[in-house]
């Protein structure tokens, strides 16, 4: 039985090349399927018209909007910790450590993190228009279940440890060294400009409420208009498209190699085999003349007058000659040879 065309390393290459190119696949569909939700839903502004534009709709609800309007809190907003000016309706604080982890390997410090401490504030708000005599307000609720937290940076702070001569050595003895902690606070600022995508409803006591979609849709939270979040969402597409057909090309870069290998070592083999058969053609008809008693003296052997010649010798003045137990001369025991 032939053995596979493939060798183990380049099963476990195609496996993985086809592995990756599934799930990639699978979040590139993913994204696209969002996308085009996105493209799809109606593009609203929150002003005084939403009333009478829910109230024409069957069930005074409209099941995949893009909403943009401005944060305003419905209660009193979150003060900074590190400027009291700011103002916001969500909060997010962080503390990471950053450690320097030795890779005997690559014989270099790897960088790592981990979160110590990460905590989450929010108070209820609301999407208002832009324009100062609009009045109508649309509740946003369950913030935390957007897709992401629409967050800006307001304070970043990094602070270096300070090591003793003993803390170094055992640094270096136990591979692990601390580089610092990261102090990051992240806000929703009160007036800034917030696209909402998701389920917009009427309530009966006749308020607004923009809300994850009942059909498990995603629910987009995003800072600045809705056609921003459409190209970084077609860039994400994008990117899980292009990772998902350069590993399907990687598997059929190594299915074509392996079927070119195969196809050369069997046509070698089929050469030899044609070879082999050739020669012993030759030989075959050259023990049937010797047995009929036809006439060989040109090519025979000049000992025994029976055999073929089977090698010639160059007058280089060397003597030097190794012949295979095969052939019929040296079962005789006759060698001839002349020093040049």
């Amino acid at each position: 039985m032939d053995a596979l065309p493939v060798t183990s390393g380049e099963l476990l290459c195609l496996g993985s090349s086809l592995a990756f190119s599934g799930l990639f696949y699978y979040l590139y569909r993913k994204k696209a399927k969002a996308l085009a939700r996105i493209q799809e839903a109606p593009k609203l502004q929150v002003d005084d018209g939403l009333p009478d534009l829910l109230s024409a709709t069957s069930g005074q609800c409209l099941h995949y909007v893009a909403l943009e309007g401005i944060v305003l809190p419905a209660k009193a907003a979150l003060s900074s910790q590190h400027h009291e000016e700011l103002q916001g309706v969500i909060q997010k604080l962080v503390l990471k450590e950053h450690r320097l982890i030795w890779n005997s390997l690559a014989r270099s410090w790897n960088e790592s993190e981990r979160v110590v401490s990460e905590q989450v504030y929010t108070v209820p708000f609301a999407l208002a228009s832009p324009s100062a005599g609009a009045v109508t307000r649309v509740s946003v609720e369950s913030p935390l279940r957007a897709v992401r937290l629409p967050l800006e940076t307001v304070y970043e702070h990094f602070q270096h440890p300070t090591h003793g001569f003993k803390d170094l050595i055992s640094h270096y003895l136990s591979g692990e060294k601390p580089k610092g902690l990261l102090e990051t606070e992240e806000m929703l600022r009160v007036g800034a400009s917030l696209t909402g995508i998701g389920e917009l409803a009427l309530h009966p006591d006749g308020s607004f409420h923009l809300q994850p979609p009942a059909d498990g849709s995603d629910y987009f939270l995003h800072l600045g208009d809705w056609q921003a979040l459409l190209a970084e969402m077609e860039s994400v597409s994008s990117f899980w498209k292009g990772a998902a057909v350069l590993c399907g090309l990687t598997g059929m870069a190594v299915i074509l190699y392996a079927l070119c290998r195969a196809y050369q070592q069997r046509r070698h083999k089929q050469e030899q085999e044609e070879q082999r058969r050739e020669f012993e053609a030759l030989w075959g008809g050259r023990d049937m003349a010797t047995e009929s008693g036809e006439d060989t003296s040109e090519d025979a052997c000049i000992i025994c007058l029976t055999q073929p010649r089977e090698c010639v010798l160059l007058c280089c003045g060397h003597k030097a000659l190794e012949l295979p137990k095969r052939y019929p001369a040296l079962e005789h025991g006759h060698y001839q040879g002349r020093n040049a």
